[in-house]
C-alpha cells in the first residue's frame, strides 16, 4: 500500500541521511540501495546464487524493498552486495553499522564471519578492519525470523495478523553504513545534563585508553577515556516542547573528531503545592498530552520511507497541541529521535516484547476486569518460562537503554506493557535506574502493576475513565485510551475494520472527541491525573481509529479543533 511519501523516494540510495545524530562524523559511506537477495531452508548453506533484487533499508514484505514475499520461520534471507572503501586512513579501521535487522543476523565480508547480532530492533556494528582486501569486497548478510514461534522479540508483529498485531516483516530495515576512523576513535558518548548544576557530564568511551577533549557552549575540558568530564554553564536556555533548546558538542580523541548535542531539561515526580505527586519538567508541573505512535508506515512497514515522513508525523501532532509521544513497542532510527528533540516532542520509550505465547488471562483480561493483578513473577502466566528469554531480554534492554540515552526527548522508559512478555519487573525498574537515573518509569503500562516505583499507569477503552488517587500516592497515568475509529474509504489497508468505538462521518469523530475530553480527561487533570496517551497517531492494517490515515494521506481531525482541547490541559 503506498504512502504519499512513496514517489519520493531515491531509489539509488533510500535514506541517505548521516543515521547517528548523536555521535556523528563527516565520513560516511552509505550501503543503502539496491542489493541481491534469495531465500532458502534454515538448514540450507550459503546459495550458489542470488535470484533477487532488494531495495535496502525496506524488509522484503513491504512494498518499498520490492519483493513482496515474506520469511518464513524455517527459512533463511540472505543478502549480497559489493563495495569498495575509498581512501581508508593508514592504520585506520573500518567500522560496519546497521540500524536494525530483524531477528537474528550474521555477518560475512569476503567469506568469513565478521559479527553475529540476535534482537531486531536495536542498532549493532563491527570493526571489519581485518577481514578487508585492496579493491571489491564482498558482504553478506544471512537473516532468520522466527517472529512470535519462539521467545524472541517481536513487538507487534504476528505470523497470524489482525486486530493490534501486525502483518511480520524480516531483515535488514534501517541503514547500513560505513566509517573509516583512525587507529583511535570513539565508540560511545554518554551526555548527561544537570539543570539545577547548570552543567553537563560527559563520558566519552574510545577503543583503547586515551586523551579526549571535550567542547560545548564556548568551553572546553580534558579528560581521560571513560572519565566523566563536566562542563559548567555560564547560562543556557531550558529544553522543553514548547522550546526545544539544544547546543552542540564536539569531541576529539586523537584524530578522531566526533560531534553531538544535548539540551538542558529535567524529568521527575515530585508534589505540587497541594501535595499531588505529578509529572514535572524542569522543577514545574508538566502534563504530558500525547498520543500512542505504533511508528508503521504503509509502504515501509516499521521503516520511515523518508525523513519529511518522520517530520510530518511530528509536527501533525504538535499541530493538534500534543505535547507527548509515546514510541509503542518499537525502537525508532536514531534520526527519528534527532527530529523529536529538534523539534519539541517529548518521548515515552516502550522495550520491545518477547516471550512464550500470551495467555488471554494475562494480557486481555484485565482490560474488562478492573483491578485484576498477577505477580510477575509467575513465569509460565506471562510467558517467560524459558531463561535464555528472560536473559536476553536484559541484553537487549541494555542496547535499547544505551543507544538512546544521549536523545533529550526521551522522558519516559516503559519496559513492560499490558503483560506481554513482563517479568521481574521490580529487577528490571533497578537495572534501568543503574544505566540511567535521570528519566521516570512506568514499570507495567496498563496493568499488572507491582506497586512499585513512582507512577501508577491506566489502560481504559471499554469504560468511562474516573479519577482515583493511587494508594501509595504515586503519579497517576492514564497511558492508553480513546481509540475511536473512523474509516475512510481508499485510504484503508484492508476490508477488516478495528477500533475500540467506530463513528461513521468527521463530525460525529469530532464531537465524542471532544466529549471524551471535556468529561473525562480534563477534569481528571484538575484532580491529579499527571499524563493522557490517546490512541493513536494513526491508523495502522486493521486499526482505523488514527488522526491520519495508514497512508497518512487523510487528517480526519481539523488540528485546530484538537489543539483548543488539549490547551485546557496545559498548565
Amino acid at each position: 500500500m503506498k504512502s504519499k511519501y512513496t514517489e519520493l523516494i531515491d531509489r539509488n540510495c533510500p535514506l541517505p541521511e548521516y543515521p547517528r545524530p548523536q555521535l556523528r562524523r563527516d565520513n560516511y559511506k552509505c550501503l543503502n540501495g539496491e542489493w541481491e537477495c534469495c531465500f532458502t531452508s534454515a538448514s540450507a548453506g550459503a546459495p550458489s546464487k542470488f535470484d533477487r533484487k532488494i531495495l535496502v533499508p525496506f524488509s522484503p514484505e513491504s512494498e518499498l524493498s520490492g519483493v513482496g514475499r515474506s520469511l518464513a520461520p524455517n527459512e533463511l534471507l540472505w543478502y549480497r552486495r559489493k563495495f569498495t572503501v575509498e581512501q581508508p586512513y593508514a592504520n585506520g579501521n573500518t567500522l560496519l553499522h546497521f540500524g536494525a535487522v530483524d531477528q537474528t543476523a550474521d555477518v560475512y565480508v569476503n567469506g568469513k564471519l565478521a559479527t553475529t547480532h540476535v534482537g531486531g530492533y536495536t542498532p549493532f556494528s563491527c570493526n571489519i578492519t581485518g577481514f578487508l582486501i585492496s579493491g571489491e569486497n564482498e558482504l553478506v548478510v544471512r537473516v532468520r525470523d522466527i517472529t512470535d514461534t519462539g521467545w524472541q522479540s517481536r513487538g507487534k508483529q504476528r505470523l497470524k495478523r489482525g486486530g493490534i498485531w501486525y502483518t511480520p516483516q524480516s531483515g535488514i530495515w534501517q541503514t547500513v553504513w560505513l566509517e573509516c576512523v583512525p587507529s583511535l576513535y570513539v565508540t560511545s558518548l554518554r551526555i548527561i545534563p544537570d539543570l539545577d548544576d547548570g552543567s553537563v557530564s560527559v563520558t566519552v568511551h574510545t577503543n583503547r585508553t586515551s586523551d579526549v577533549s571535550i567542547s560545548a557552549c564556548g568551553k572546553t575540558v580534558s579528560a581521560r577515556s571513560s572519565d566523566t568530564a563536566v562542563l559548567k554553564l555560564d547560562s543556557f536556555g531550558e529544553w522543553s516542547p514548547e522550546s526545544p533548546t539544544l547546543y552542540d558538542l564536539s569531541v576529539q580523541a586523537g584524530e578522531d573528531c566526533v560531534t553531538s548535542y544535548f539540551g538542558m531539561r529535567k524529568f521527575e515526580v515530585r508534589p505540587d503545592s497541594s501535595g499531588v505527586n505529578r509529572l514535572f519538567l524542569n522543577n514545574r508541573p508538566y502534563f504530558h498530552t500525547g498520543v500512542l505512535d505504533q511508528g508503521y508506515y504503509s509502504d515501509g512497514m516499521l521503516t520511515p520511507p523518508c525523513d519529511k515522513a518522520i517530520v510530518d508525523d511530528i509536527l501533525l501532532m504538535k499541530s493538534m497541541g500534543f505535547n507527548t509521544l509515546r514510541k509503542h513497542i518499537k525502537m525508532e532510527p536514531l534520526r527519528w529521535y534527532y527530529y523529536c528533540d529538534r523539534l519539541g516532542m517529548l518521548v515515552w520509550q516502550d522495550m520491545i516484547n518477547g516471550g512464550e505465547s500470551y495467555k488471554p488471562l494475562t494480557v486481555t483480561a484485565p482490560c474488562f476486569a478492573e483491578g485484576l493483578r498477577i505477580g510477575d513473577h509467575k513465569y509460565s502466566l506471562f510467558g517467560r518460562e524459558n531463561a535464555d528469554g528472560r536473559r536476553q531480554y536484559y541484553v537487549e534492554l541494555y542496547e535499547l537503554l544505551t543507544n538512546l540515552i544521549n536523545c533529550v526527548s526521551i522522558a519516559m522508559w516503559v519496559p513492560f506493557n499490558e503483560g506481554w512478555g513482563q517479568f521481574d519487573a521490580e529487577n528490571v525498574v533497578r537495572y534501568i535506574r543503574d544505566i540511567d537515573k535521570t528519566r521516570t518509569i512506568d514499570h507495567a503500562s496498563g496493568w499488572h502493576d507491582q506497586y512499585i516505583g513512582n507512577t501508577k499507569s491506566l489502560h481504559v477503552y471499554f469504560r468511562p475513565y474516573k479519577f482515583r488517587r493511587d494508594k501509595l500516592n504515586r503519579a497517576v497515568m492514564l497511558t492508553e485510551f480513546g481509540g475511536y475509529s473512523l474509516r475512510i474509504d481508499g485510504h484503508c489497508f484492508c476490508k477488516k475494520t478495528f477500533g475500540y468505538k467506530e463513528f461513521e462521518n468527521n463530525e460525529a469523530l469530532l464531537r465524542n472527541f471532544v466529549k471524551l475530553y471535556e468529561e473525562q480527561i480534563i477534569p481528571a487533570k484538575a484532580k491529579g491525573l499527571c499524563a493522557s496517551i490517546y490512541t493513536q497517531l494513526s491508523d495502522v492494517e486493521d486499526e482505523v481509529n488514527g488522526f491520519v490515515t495508514y497512508d497518512r494521506a487523510v487528517v480526519k481531525l481539523n488540528p485546530d479543533d484538537v489543539a483548543l482541547i488539549n490547551s485546557k490541559l496545559r498548565d
